[in-house]
């Protein structure tokens, strides 16, 4: 069974670019099976699915984020990473790293299967 955990910094400061690690267990980010993802939700909202990258390293973005988010990965270590520029305290979220079976992308959070807990990002000066 695939687990994702996710790590990186609680607090960023507003204008600068959050960055995120997912650390994968369970099978290869490479695995044409499985399409893996950044989700986020802020307080008081819903899943807000930002951007996945698939098993050959394409990439695809919500259109609201794109100019904002990078999503890269490093085989050697089995993650894949988040990088939000400029942020604004509208950023402030739980962000989720998800994997979903099959190997399309989707936009929709309620498709994916597994997700890691989930890491609080405040954006606080």
């Amino acid at each position: 069974q695939v687990q994702l955990q996710e790590s990186g910094p609680g607090l960023v400061k507003p204008s600068q670019t959050l960055s995120l690690t997912c650390s994968v267990s369970g099978d290869s980010i490479t695995n044409d099976y499985y399409a893996w993802s950044w989700i986020r939700q802020p307080p008081g909202k819903g899943l807000e699915w930002m951007g996945v990258i698939l098993h050959d390293g394409s990439t695809y973005y919500s259109p609201s984020l794109k100019s904002r988010t990078s999503i890269s990965r490093d085989t050697s270590k089995n993650q894949f990473s988040l990088q939000l520029s400029s942020v604004t305290p509208e950023d402030t979220a739980v962000y989720y790293c998800a994997a979903k079976r099959g190997i399309s992308a989707s936009d929709n959070p309620n498709n994916y299967d597994y997700w890691g807990q989930g890491t609080q990002v405040t954006v606080s000066s």
